[in-house]
């Protein structure tokens, strides 16, 4: 298991902002750490490193985060940050721009440049995803990412949408992962920061390539996710969607070695085992959870579920139930 889980409530409440202070230093960069709960600090941290790029999900109180030119001076491991916030809400400080954020927001800070910011300033808790990485390791510019710089860019919607639930779903499922998933995970991450920051300020022409088609793959299979109930999605659907040719579609999920028929099958017989096995869906129907996922022929979606996992659905649920 790769994620580390960090939380203060296993000290005493006068230790918990030590402590804090203590895991805040050890998992992101040296800062000068406020906070108006400092009496009783209850904060918890999930932490999944994938090589040099790291993403932790925080939930804590009121906070106040500042880098000044001193802490720069005695450490600059020269990384991104890049702020997800997913409740609560906060300002930033940085290279000359000021601004506030709420939930549906990416915030990029540097760590090369003072800056300040404030988490919940009106609310009492928040949840943020913070994205560390090298600043060398996002393929813009320099002078593209310092024009994001404490620059609330969209979250809820088109690539940040996509880069939002991806972040949201990779926390989330932490504990499933292995060594062996970390190349993948961290090249996903990081093409689709690119695009989203390429994206916002009109630069994605900067991007190599292969981050570009990376990063689409990522947003094709995020719009796939959405829209699995859909009897008439399609690989003709999904590459109207997007602008592209089906031939196009195609070339991009042959790169993997798969077919987009294929893996909209896949997701939907996923989805459908899922539902199958939770308790909370006994009352409903096989076929009610095979159409609630795309399929329409009750025949054909048995005959393609034994097919791949080697039971009926109906067996499926009868062996979880048993379990």
């Amino acid at each position: 298991m790769l994620v580390q889980e960090l939380r203060t409530d296993v000290v005493a409440p006068a230790e918990r902002w030590d402590l804090w202070q203590d895991i805040a230093t050890r998992t992101h960069v040296p800062n000068l750490l406020r906070s108006e709960r400092s009496d009783d600090f209850r904060a918890t941290m999930r932490v999944l490193p994938l090589g040099d790029l790291q993403i932790a999900e925080l939930e804590l109180p009121q906070l106040d985060t500042v880098r000044t030119p001193r802490t720069i001076r005695r450490l600059d491991p020269e990384v991104l940050q890049i702020n997800c916030q997913l409740s609560g809400d906060g300002a930033v400080a940085q290279d000359g721009t000021e601004a506030v954020f709420g939930p549906g927001h990416f915030v990029v800070i540097d760590s090369s440049l003072p800056y300040d910011v404030r988490i919940n300033r009106t609310s009492q808790r928040s949840t943020t995803l913070v994205v560390s990485l090298p600043r060398a390791r996002l393929p813009l510019p320099a002078r593209t990412v310092r024009r994001v710089l404490a620059v609330p860019v969209p979250a809820d919607r088109g690539m940040g949408g996509a880069l939002r639930r991806w972040l949201t779903d990779t926390a989330r499922r932490a504990g499933e992962f292995t060594e062996a998933d970390i190349p993948a995970l961290a090249s996903v991450t990081t093409d689709l920061l690119a695009a989203v920051l390429g994206g916002h300020l009109d630069s994605e022409d900067t991007l190599p390539p292969e981050s570009r088609r990376r990063a689409l793959r990522a947003r094709i299979r995020d719009f796939i996710d959405r829209n699995l109930g859909d009897p008439s999605l399609s690989p003709a659907t999904v590459a109207a969607a997007h602008g592209i040719s089906v031939r196009h579609l195609h070339q991009l999920f042959t790169a993997e070695g798969e077919a987009p028929a294929a893996w909209i099958r896949h997701r939907r017989l996923e989805r459908c085992r899922r539902d199958l096995a939770d308790p909370r869906l006994r009352g409903r129907s096989v076929h009610a959870i095979a159409a609630r996922w795309g399929f329409t022929d009750p025949a054909t979606f048995s005959r393609v579920f034994r097919r791949v996992y080697g039971m009926t659905p109906t067996d499926h649920r009868r062996h979880q139930e048993e379990r």
